[in-house]
């Protein structure tokens, strides 16, 4: 009945007027009338309840609409309407109690932070503080200006740029295909490209996923691709035959599966391991042709985004080369973001985005990088300043001291570096005579096919034409921008709007978030009857896109991105590049953007008025809409990729020389481990003494051979010394030259076993420490600051019963090295959990990685690229080992570091049983699930129960070791 449709829409009227605070809303309905047409319910489904995604709402609205009884329409509204009230104040809870969890933390991490840089408060120079506090290069890290690169003085780089996700490939790339193959691919693709031609640049490997996956394009599957510059040639440089630009795809992961940035993670070591061979090999072969046969390393690691950051992170240390890292989108910024929105609790939101997991791989790039890009300021200041590796006053302080040479204390924080991103130059920009009309200087050629895709959407395709570039996620605001179109006659009448929201086929048939927004899209279009005023085609080729631009500035029309917040802009540049006049969101990289072009007008995106208010100002004043034209082509040479790419190279110019130390023929010769067929690692943490004595018997049984005695070698890694190594051997009659190595103190160490006589029997054994190792892993290390600090940290871990304090952590000198800080826990039930001491160190700017073992009745403390799974890495670099035929075996649970040992390329044998000690609290506490590091589901890892000779023997000949 029609009294019940006006009941429900007074009902919602009256909580607009009475309750505007709790919906969200501070201005009376009243306004909201005045816009015209105005339904509280369609203002509570698009409106209270903004960021839900509300498919299952507007489903039930049409459905309701749909229903021929009016009861039945009406019990579905007010139903609908109950719903809505309930999901507004879940997200009210889910506010309050993220509001609790942050000030309950705040004050703990600010007196943390504090505390970091008390040390330095009294020691900034008189021109620290005046005018030079708001340089970003005093401030935490380096600007571009004024830059220039030293390329003349060094030759033949070798660079290496990594990017995990989406489809890469050099031409005909498939953006807006999937969320993952969009800007980012396009970005490192093309700078991979421009970097190439780069004078002074002899080979560039921009190393992404193979992908096998069937309904997926073959040349996803080419192991190696050559990418073509089309920007700037190097004609000076001396190429070889393996010189230029190339897209190295690596197999990792599920072969016939196409996987989702969030689903990459257990497969990252996987990567890791693959991509060292690679670089290896073709650090080699580089070095045959322009090293007069040395060895060319690369001269940086350069990740992009998270994933690709911890990969860049393992190989850098693994290689001792120099990390460079670009975040793109920050798993901080997108959790507070998401948090805001109160659509999903931080649970779900974890289990959705694998968010904990990403945020913990950045904070690892922070620690290992030497250089971090920024795009703008604002991502410096305002996003990576949330990490508890990054503080603006701390970097400044930092800087300062390290500027003059004063002590850190072991402390360390990466540079920041502001680069604006590169566009691509190589299409002609348009030329325009006053009135708008291009410039005919030669023959009429045809208009590109686009633009008839396009301009068939039109009633009158003479009109100006608004132009948005994004893809269909909530997050880029298309929704208002159609609404701030749709609710301003004058601009409708003044223009048409062109809405390119990359490639689709039936809406059904994508993901829930981009057929909402898209729903959305078309249904405002149906609303507000702009048909014949809005253009939105669903196929257009990445070769088009420029045409599309064309289009728009021969109409003399606008591009416009609102986005709630823009990372990089580069589609704003690239309108800039064709002539084009912006509108840009106020919020992140336009409005540094903005500075520098000064081509159009900075708008609030939540604001449609303000958005429709922009838009008909650039159109309608014609000597704006020309000035903005002009700026934007007479500064836009700064956004070049040769301008990018020489600001990169001057920052990779500074970075501090350092190589693997790969050992000679003649060293390899000498050393037995070098010889062997197989390796054997003994990483069995979770049993006592006596049973991991048992387990080296019986492995070294169930390996030998009589036929190959010397195939087959054995390495020992372990979080104790070598001399509790060695006494442990000696008291049960083993012989320690009967290993190959020893990685000892958690991975800070590893020693070989050396004798005098003819043979280990009839000689003293002695050990000898791999100083080549020590240089992989001293970078960062706090040493003496670093022991200081930690002194007095564990004076602040005790146990209380009533009024007494016992202290539960000591400084353990006897068990502690150069590369090893030790510590004794007294009782490990009061130990803090390894994430809070971890978070601790990085606050300080202390990098290091800090684990418990020994059933958390030790805490170590090593330098960051310390760890047993990187010494194994070590081997292979140093000796050759080839990573598939080394076998890990380790137990049911470990030390902090276990999970890392047990992916990768290697083998992995897990041995099962009641022989294993239940694994401490402590050590499962962690950020995110063992899920989210490691697939336990790999071919790799082959579970055994028991410990036997047997036992072991099976699991060895399931996997190819040779067995008696």
């Amino acid at each position: 009945m029609v009294g019940n449709d006006n009941w429900i829409n007074s009902y919602l009227d009256a909580i607009l007027d009475a309750g505007k605070s709790a919906v969200g809303g501070d201005r009376p309905s009243l306004l909201l009338r005045e816009r015209g047409h105005f339904s509280p319910a369609r203002y509570f489904v698009e409106e209270v309840i903004t960021g839900y995604d509300e498919t299952d709402l507007y489903k039930t609205w049409l459905r309701a609409n749909a229903m021929r009884s009016p009861q039945e329409r009406n019990t579905r509204l007010e139903n609908m309407t109950w719903r809505i009230w309930n999901l507004a104040r879940k997200k009210k809870e889910l506010e309050k109690e993220e509001a609790c969890r942050l000030l309950k933390r705040h004050p703990e991490t600010e007196k943390t932070r504090i505390d970091a840089t008390a040390d330095m408060s009294e020691d900034l120079f008189e021109g620290e503080k005046g005018e030079d506090a708001g340089d970003p290069s005093v401030a935490y890290g380096d600007s571009t200006t004024g830059v220039s690169p030293k390329t003349s003085s060094v030759d033949k780089l070798y660079i290496v740029l990594i990017s995990l996700h989406g489809l890469v490939r050099g031409e005909n790339m498939e953006l807006g295909r999937d969320s993952d193959t969009g800007g980012q691919v396009k970005y490192v693709v093309e700078f991979a490209k421009a970097l190439s031609s780069s004078p002074g640049v002899y080979r560039v490997d921009l190393l992404t996923r193979q992908i096998l996956a069937p309904n997926f394009d073959r040349s996803y599957g080419e192991p190696a691709e050559m990418l073509v510059s089309t920007t700037f040639k190097n004609s000076k440089q001396e190429k070889g035959e393996n010189s230029g630009g190339y897209i190295i795809r690596i197999p990792f992961g599920p072969r016939d599966m196409y996987l989702t940035k969030e689903r990459l993670w257990p497969f990252i070591q996987e990567f890791v391991d693959g991509a060292l061979s690679h670089i290896v090999r073709m650090s080699k072969t580089i070095g045959e042709e322009i090293g007069c046969g040395h060895p060319v390393w690369p001269a940086v690691i350069h990740g992009h985004y998270a994933s690709a950051g911890i990969a860049a992170t393992l190989l850098s240390g693994a290689l001792n080369l120099p990390m460079a890292f670009t975040g793109h989108f920050l798993g901080k910024d997108k959790l507070e973001g998401l948090l805001k929105q109160g659509r999903q609790s931080r649970e779900e939101i974890n289990m959705t985005y694998k968010i904990m997991r990403r945020i913990e791989a950045e904070e690892l790039s922070l620690d290992a990088s030497e250089i971090v890009i920024a795009s703008t300021r604002q991502e410096i200041e305002e996003q990576w300043n949330l990490y508890d590796g990054f503080e603006v006053i701390l970097a400044r302080k930092l800087r300062a001291r390290v500027k003059r040479g004063a002590n850190c204390y072991g402390r360390y924080m990466p540079r920041m570096v502001i680069i604006p991103p590169g566009v691509e130059f190589g299409h002609i920009i348009h030329d325009f005579d006053i009135d708008g009309e291009e410039e005919n200087h030669g023959p009429a050629s045809e208009d590109p096919p686009i633009w008839s895709q396009i301009m068939r959407f039109f009633t009158n395709p003479r009109k100006p034409m608004i132009l948005a570039v994004a893809r269909p996620y909530p997050e880029k605001n298309i929704t208002t921008l159609v609404k701030a179109f749709g609710e301003c006659r004058p601009l409708r009448e003044l223009a048409n709007l062109t809405l390119i929201m990359g490639n689709r086929e039936a809406i059904s048939k994508m993901h829930n978030t981009s057929a909402s927004v898209l729903t959305s899209v078309l249904t405002l279009i149906d609303e507000y009857d702009l048909y014949g005023q809005v253009a939105y085609p669903k196929h257009h080729k990445h070769s088009e896109v420029p045409d599309i631009y064309c289009l728009a500035t021969r109409t003399k029309g606008a591009f416009v991105n609102v986005a709630y917040f823009e990372q990089f802009g580069v589609t704003l540049i690239e309108a800039a590049m064709n002539g084009l006049p912006v509108i840009a969101t106020k919020n992140g990289a336009p409005v540094e953007i903005h500075q520098v072009l000064n081509n159009g007008l900075l708008v609030d995106p939540h604001d449609q008025n303000a958005i429709a208010d922009a838009l008909y100002k650039l159109l309608s004043e014609k000597q704006l809409w020309s000035r903005c034209r002009e700026n934007g082509l007479k500064n836009i040479h700064q956004f070049s990729w040769p301008e990018h790419c020489k600001n990169h190279l001057s920052r990779i110019l500074t970075l501090g020389m350092r190589s693997p130390a790969v050992g000679s023929e003649e060293e390899r010769s000498k050393a037995p481990i070098s010889g062997r067929k197989h390796i054997i690692v003994i990483s069995v943490d979770s049993v006592n003494k006596e049973n991991l004595v048992r387990i080296i018997r019986n492995a070294i049984e169930a390996a030998h051979t009589e036929n190959t005695p010397a195939s087959t070698g054995f390495v020992l890694s372990t979080s104790l010394t070598i001399s509790e190594i060695c006494s442990l051997l000696v008291s049960v009659g083993m012989h320690p030259a009967g290993f190959d190595a020893f990685i000892c103190n958690s991975g800070s160490s590893i020693y070989y076993p050396s004798y005098s006589g003819n043979t280990p029997s009839n000689s003293k054994v002695t050990h000898v420490i791999d100083r080549n190792h020590q240089s992989h892993i001293e970078y960062r290390w706090g040493g003496e600051g670093l022991r200081k600090y930690l002194v007095k940290w564990a004076t602040s871990v005790v146990e209380r019963k009533g009024r007494i304090e016992r202290q539960m952590i000591f400084e353990d000198s006897e068990h502690s090295s150069t590369y090893c800080l030790a510590f004794k826990v007294v009782n490990p039930n009061h130990l803090p959990p390894l994430k809070e001491l971890r978070k601790l160190m990085r606050i300080q700017s202390l990098r290091c990685n800090a684990l418990y073992n020994h059933s958390a009745t030790r805490l170590s403390v090593t330098p960051i690229h310390a760890s047993r799974s990187q010494a194994i890495r070590y081997l292979f670099v140093r000796w050759g080992i080839e990573l598939p035929n080394i076998v890990v075996m380790v137990g049911e649970s470990g030390d902090s570091d276990y999970e890392e040992l047990l992916g990768g390329l290697h083998r992995t044998i897990i041995l099962k049983g009641d022989f294993n000690i239940a694994a401490n609290r402590i050590h499962t506490v962690r950020r995110y699930p063992l899920q989210d590091v490691v697939a336990l589901d790999s071919s790799n890892i082959i579970e055994v129960q028991g410990c036997t000779t047997e036992d072991i023997k099976s699991a060895l000949r399931q996997i190819g070791v040779p067995t008696q």
